[in-house]
């Protein structure tokens, strides 16, 4: 009598791959999360601690930290379900845990996505990718994280970091869930037809708007500090970039929770629009300025990633140039000629320049993915019948879509960021005192980004004064330094708003 089968890795179906699980599917869709998580950890980590003054590369950098962990409990706890569970409201999932074996192994489904005809037959069924719902739950987390965290772009060397650490898990409730659940989990803008591949809307246009909203709130950084904010570390910076920009193939490329021909066409079409745009601001500053400034590289670079992820694998490779030349253009102008004119845009202290990199070409995105989509792969990716881009059928009216969904973006996060940060400030100070400004990490943290005179030992002006004469003569020193820098161009053009 043959003895039964033993289970191993080799069988077809072993005990831990049910029917409905394609491992592919699941390693792409692992993987794809991973790529945007290393956007965030290190990637803005390092970008954040490198682009800033070196007083604030510390706090820079823990202001994301915290926020990527942050994100990830209160994720778990309530806000994945908020954003992809059942339908509450028109705009909002009904909350709930993603914590028991029981939901997270079970087949990953977006159950409101289902879309019903107007005589209430279905015509399209819900979403659920060939995985378990705990890839889905990771995959979006590393979205909803990276939001906050190019949100903290805007507030960087001033927010006092005990009001960040109340901020971020209450926008993310509020706010981000709110816009997931109306463009991605089914919500009015979903069915309604409004496309948002990736993210221009739901995570750029989103940190862009809020960000803006929390600069004004928060107020200034030191006048000091807003006149020379010179990067202590221009390669770090690259190198932060660097991972960004390769990082944005998961962020595209997982999009479709497989990987199909949109996602081969996404990662592709991402990377040519990056290109095109880091070109294009760099020819800018040639022709403007006279010589090619690498924040202003790092910058066009990230407005070509941007303006291409509502559409990335919807629109042909031609398209994708096209919007990489737009996104390096018009937020460009936006932020070298139009801020200069603006006493608004001038007032409020955008530190990294948020709104004009991610919210102007998040809204550049979204409006020209609204003229460029095609038809086959818009209906793969969202299945609601009829949506395409203008120039394939969708006239005006995708067009009118794509601006009414990313008005009600705008005036969700300028709202929910207001109520938020008014309610945060009645408890503990939104901004560092002056004393603490003029400081900066060794203040607020106690710590220091670079040890200059050896192994831990910070450099005490009342030890060294006799070789720099006194500490106003090691004052000015620092201040000349400063200047010097700033006139060889050391300090760059672009975030010098």
């Amino acid at each position: 009598m043959a003895l039964p089968t033993r289970p191993g890795p080799y069988m077809p179906r072993p005990p831990a791959v049910p029917e409905w699980l394609n491992t592919g599917d699941n390693g792409w869709q692992l993987a794809a999360a991973t790529f945007v998580g290393l956007q965030s950890m290190p990637g803005l980590v390092v970008l954040y601690g490198s682009i800033v003054k070196k007083k604030w590369a510390v706090n820079s950098a823990f202001m994301a930290l915290y926020a990527y962990a942050s994100t990830l409990i209160v994720w778990v706890l309530v806000g994945f379900r908020m954003a992809f569970g059942d339908r509450l409201l028109p705009f909002w999932g009904k909350a709930g845990a993603a914590l028991t074996e029981g939901f997270l192994v079970a087949r990953a489904s977006v159950p409101a996505t289902a879309h019903y005809g107007k005589d209430g037959a279905l015509e399209s069924p819900r979403t659920e990718p060939f995985y378990p719902e705990a890839s889905m739950v990771l995959f979006q987390f590393e979205l909803a994280a990276i939001t906050l965290v190019l949100l903290a772009g805007s507030l960087l060397g001033r927010m006092n970091i005990k009001a960040w650490m109340a901020f971020t898990p209450l926008w993310l409730l509020f706010s981000y869930t709110v816009c997931a659940f109306s463009l991605w989990g089914g919500g009015f803008l979903y069915q309604w037809g409004v496309i948002d591949y990736s993210g221009g809307y739901v995570i750029h246009l989103s940190s862009g708007i809020a960000g803006f909203t929390a600069a004004y709130w928060v107020g200034p950084r030191l006048k000091s500090d807003r006149e020379r904010f010179s990067p202590n570390n221009i390669l770090l910076m690259i190198a932060g970039g660097g991972l960004l920009w390769l990082g944005w193939a998961g962020f595209n490329g997982g999009a479709p929770y497989a990987p199909n021909i949109t996602a081969s066409i996404a990662v592709l079409n991402t990377n040519v629009s990056a290109a095109a745009s880091l070109l294009t601001w760099t020819c800018l500053d040639v022709i403007f300025f006279g010589k090619p400034s690498v924040i202003g590289a790092v910058q066009g670079m990230m407005t070509g990633l941007v303006c291409i992820t509502p559409g990335a694998g919807l629109v042909h490779t031609w398209a994708a140039i096209l919007m990489g030349i737009c996104g390096g253009s018009l937020p460009w102008f936006s932020m070298m000629i139009l801020h200069k004119r603006s006493a608004l845009l001038q007032k409020v202290d955008d530190t990294l320049a948020v709104f004009h990199t991610h919210a102007v070409a998040g809204l550049l995105g979204g409006f020209l993915t609204g003229l460029f989509a095609l038809p086959d792969l818009t209906a793969v990716h969202t299945h609601i019948p009829g949506a395409r881009g203008a120039f394939y059928g969708g006239g005006i009216a995708q067009v009118g879509k794509q601006i009414a969904g990313a008005l009600f973006v705008v005036v969700w996060n300028v709202v929910a960021t207001t109520v938020i940060l008014l309610g945060v400030g009645l408890v503990v100070p939104l901004r560092m005192p002056d004393e603490q400004l003029k400081i900066g990490d060794d203040a607020a943290h106690g710590e220091e980004a670079y040890a200059l005179w050896g192994d831990g030992e910070r450099f005490d002006v009342t030890r060294h004064e006799g070789a720099r004469g006194g500490a106003w003569g090691a004052a000015v020193v620092d201040e000349a330094m400063d200047h010097r820098l700033a006139g060889m161009g050391a300090r760059g053009v672009t975030i010098q708003l």
